[in-house]
């Protein structure tokens, strides 16, 4: 591909070249032979055509030539003199002739004068014939000059088929030289290009240099439609990988729930007739338990795993953390599960506003606040506080949730926000063990910080940074 596509501006240069060189030549030749058979645009050709036409000066008087007025200021003008002779050679007339300019010519002195400069350096001499005389015009011009040309044509033609052939050659050489450093000079890029899309092709997406010129502008864009389809890519990989997880997840999951659900109802399957009307109220209950359990779990699990892969949408609006977390703990106490539970509320600021997902965040905080009162006894104390606080400059919103309950041991600290970790201190196994999790991925995804500090059997405490 990269040959065929130099080849192809190779032979279009070339060709271009040629036709040019072709054409020039036949015009340099066709304006040659015009210019030596009018002899027009030269000094020579203008002193010789007012020599040739001198005649229409010259007047007979007593049978002897003579130069009107007007011709005489010619002559003067033109810085020329004129001399007449017989037709025996002999001078019968002149005027403005230099002094020692002969009067008598034999015929080869005749011819001399005309073809050379027989006068001076810079004296020019044309011929012309009136009235039965000729007449010599002697032009005094240094510009002015006549070269005797003798040719033979078959030898000139021959030598113009050589010259024309060594032309054409000389041409061609340029043309494929020129040709190919252009043809190169203008494919690389496209090769570039192709080895490019082949790149794109093969889901390799490497950015390519920008060169300067006519294709910046295509290499630019093969670069932004390289960075798009590797984004694509890898989003595609990411949710491939996550709806594999997903699955995996889910099927390992509803394993136990669903191996409780089957044995029951086997053995409700077996014994229909000798179950009493408790058991298969203990049995069906169990059913529906592990049902709901499923129905949070494949709840929390998506949930979870959009959080993870940013694949969840929020509903971003502005809320005052103080009043919405207050609110909060009124609706925990209003709970008829927790309304005898000590929950203290205290705020250090009087307004607090960040945009949040109203909903996931309740939700987080919620999961922290069911942790502290769940996993510990009855008499513990709870405490929700809510500080200002300068980090680097910037002020942030601390939330803190603190409890004096049971604590956990060093080395589950780092496990709390695992899945389905229960402590080893925990008696209750409430939830789907997914709740610290989403959590931590929630403020995660509202660019917050978490913090979790514990001391056994003194308490937990986290700490929220917006």
């Amino acid at each position: 591909m990269k040959w065929k596509l130099t080849r192809r501006f190779l032979v279009s240069v070339v060709a271009i070249v040629v036709i040019v060189g072709i054409v020039n030549t036949i015009l340099l030749l066709s304006l040659l032979f015009y210019r030596a058979l009018h002899n027009f645009g030269t000094e020579e050709a203008s002193a010789e055509n007012f020599s040739r036409t001198f005649s229409q000066y010259v007047e007979l008087k007593d049978n002897k030539p003579i130069v009107n007025e007007e011709g005489l200021e010619k002559l003067q003008e033109n810085n020329a003199w004129i001399q007449f002779l017989n037709n025996k050679g002999e001078q019968v007339a002149a005027f403005y002739t230099p002094p020692k300019l002969q009067t008598m010519y034999s015929p080869v002195e005749i011819v001399q004068m005309y073809k050379y400069k027989e006068v001076d350096a810079e004296t020019t001499v044309f011929a012309g014939a009136v009235h039965d005389f000729s007449y010599f015009v002697g032009v005094k011009d240094q510009k002015i000059g006549r070269y005797v040309l003798t040719y033979d044509y078959e030898k000139v033609f021959k030598n113009f088929k050589v010259f024309l052939l060594l032309f054409l050659i000389v041409d061609i050489i340029i043309a494929i030289i020129i040709g190919f450093l252009f043809g190169k000079r203008l494919t690389s890029p496209l090769n570039i290009l192709i080895e490019g899309i082949q790149q794109l092709r093969e889901k390799r997406f490497k950015r390519m240099s920008i060169p300067k010129g006519v294709y910046e502008d295509v290499f630019r864009n093969m670069n932004e439609l390289s960075v798009k389809l590797d984004q694509y890519e890898k989003e595609r990989d990411q949710l491939d990988q996550m709806r594999e997880e997903w699955i995996s997840n889910v099927s390992h999951d509803m394993k136990t729930p669903l191996a409780s659900i089957h044995g029951y109802t086997e053995l409700m399957k077996d014994n229909a007739t000798d179950l009493t009307s408790q058991e298969l109220y203990e049995y069906t209950s169990i059913i529906n338990r592990q049902s709901i359990y499923m129905k949070d779990l494949l709840d929390d699990l998506n949930l979870t795993m959009r959080l993870r892969n940013q694949r969840l949408p929020f509903q971003f609006e502005d809320v005052d953390i103080v009043g919405f977390i207050r609110e909060m703990t009124i609706e925990l106490l209003n709970d008829s599960q927790f309304g005898d539970r000590q929950v203290e509320f205290e705020a250090n600021v009087d307004k607090a506003t960040h945009q949040v997902d109203k909903k996931l965040l309740k939700r987080a905080i919620f999961n922290f606040i069911y942790n502290a009162l769940v996993h510990n006894e009855e008499n513990v104390v709870v405490k929700i506080q809510i500080d200002d606080i300068h980090l680097r400059s910037e002020l942030h919103t601390q939330i803190t949730i603190a409890d004096n309950g049971r604590g956990i041991p060093p080395k589950d600290i780092e496990q709390v926000f695992e899945r389905y970790y229960r402590g080893t201190n925990t008696a209750s196994a409430h939830g789907t063990g997914l709740g610290m999790a989403i959590a931590r991925d929630i403020i995660l995804a509202h660019n917050g910080k978490l913090n979790l500090t514990s001391v056994e059997n003194e308490g937990t405490t986290i700490t929220i940074l917006l």
